[in-house]
This record gives structure tokens, sequence and C-alpha cells, in this order.
């Protein structure tokens, strides 16, 4: 964990029961170190970047946290600098719950998960909303073309801290995409087994000869 995420993280409650169950020692040394790491580095931009989706939590009036699940293509969520995230908020099912949220409150605490690696970035931020009459070439900037829905405002990430978390227990999962990547090579295999199962029967007839037991087409 980084002192930047520890310094929002843990808080005096937090501390409190750190100690209570001992492991407050093992985490004391984030309080010295100059290791903040509430800059993004091009590691995390890459796999950023890669990600398809994430988890977004905000907290309303209640005190009850919103999670929400925002997905697009690869990299719909950019990195437009170190400290700076920002992705387009479209049209949805108009109950507006996150957008409200940030209204009396801009905290923002994001998960984006690669299952298939057994990866997790977790970030805490504070979000600014945009609209296209106040910056209309960000907005643009941040538009999926191939998505039809209306951009209602664009949403600015300022990262606060980030953590790599534990990969333990984080269940390897893969997309339709990673699968078929997977698979082809087996594909092009069975291709060229067909291929030349068919040359060869094609020879064995023209010859007269009798097919080999066993060399039917394969299903």
């Amino acid at each position: 964990m980084s002192r930047a995420y520890s310094d929002l993280a843990f808080t005096p409650t937090v501390r409190a029961m750190q100690t209570r169950m001992g492991s407050r020692s093992a985490y004391e040394a984030l309080d010295h170190t100059e290791d903040r790491r509430d800059a993004l580095t091009e590691r995390e931009a890459e796999f950023i970047h890669a990600r398809d989706g994430f988890y977004q939590a905000t907290v309303g009036e209640t005190g009850w946290p919103y999670v929400q699940f925002r997905g697009g293509p690869a990299g719909f969520l950019q990195v437009l600098d170190a400290k700076t995230l920002g992705y387009a908020d479209f049209r949805g099912n108009v109950q507006y719950i996150s957008v409200g949220n940030l209204q009396g409150n801009d905290r923002v605490s994001i998960i984006l998960m690669d299952y298939a690696h057994q990866r997790r970035l977790k970030i805490l931020g504070r979000v600014r909303l945009v609209t296209a009459a106040e910056d209309p070439a960000l907005l643009a900037r941040l538009a999926l073309p191939q998505y039809e829905a209306r951009v209602e405002r664009a949403m600015l990430i300022t990262v606060e801290a980030y953590d790599w978390n534990c990969p333990k227990h984080i269940t390897p999962r893969f997309t339709e995409a990673e699968v078929n990547a997977a698979v082809e090579p087996l594909r092009a295999e069975l291709l060229q087994a067909r291929e030349e199962l068919k040359r060869l029967r094609e020879a064995a007839s023209a010859s007269g000869a009798e097919p080999a037991r066993g060399a039917e087409p394969l299903a």
C-alpha cells in the first residue's frame, strides 16, 4: 500500500482497530515513507487503458455507498495526465444516483479488475462534472464515436491515491475476446489437419486405394 492511500483509508478508528488486532506495526512505516504514489505512472496508465469496465462507488446524504459498474470499449476510461482520469457519461436510465451523490460529495472510489491475470487497481479521487457548454473539446475527446447514446457530461477524476491490491482470491475469468485469442492456434491447427486429411483422401481416391481406417473427417 502507498502512503497517500493509507493517509486516506487509515482513519483514527481504523488505526485503533489495527492496534487492537495487532497489525498496526506492519503498516506504521507508511506514515514515514516519501513514496506517496498519488500520481499515475506508465504502468497504471497501460493497465487502465486495457480495461473495459470498472466499479465506482459514491456516497449520498444518507451515508450509504452506491456502487455502480461502468463499462465500455477498452480505453473508454482515459488517462489524461498523471493526476487526471476522464470518461464520457452517457444518458442512461436517468436515475442520476452517482451524479446526484457527487453534487454533495465529490469523493469517488474506483476498482479496476483484470481477472485473467489476477490484478486489481484501486483508486481514490475527487470528481468534477463538466458539461458540453463548459468544455466542448473535452467531451469530444472523451466521446466514443461507435456508441450512439448522447453524452450528457464528462467525468473528470483527480487522483488522490492508488493501490495495487493483493491478487489472492481473484478467480481467473476471461472475456470472449481473450478466449478467442487463446483458442485461435487450436482452430488453425484443426483447419490444417482437416485440409491435410482432405488432400490424403483425394489422393487415395485418385489412385484407387482405400482410405486408411479411422481417416474419417473430423466433426
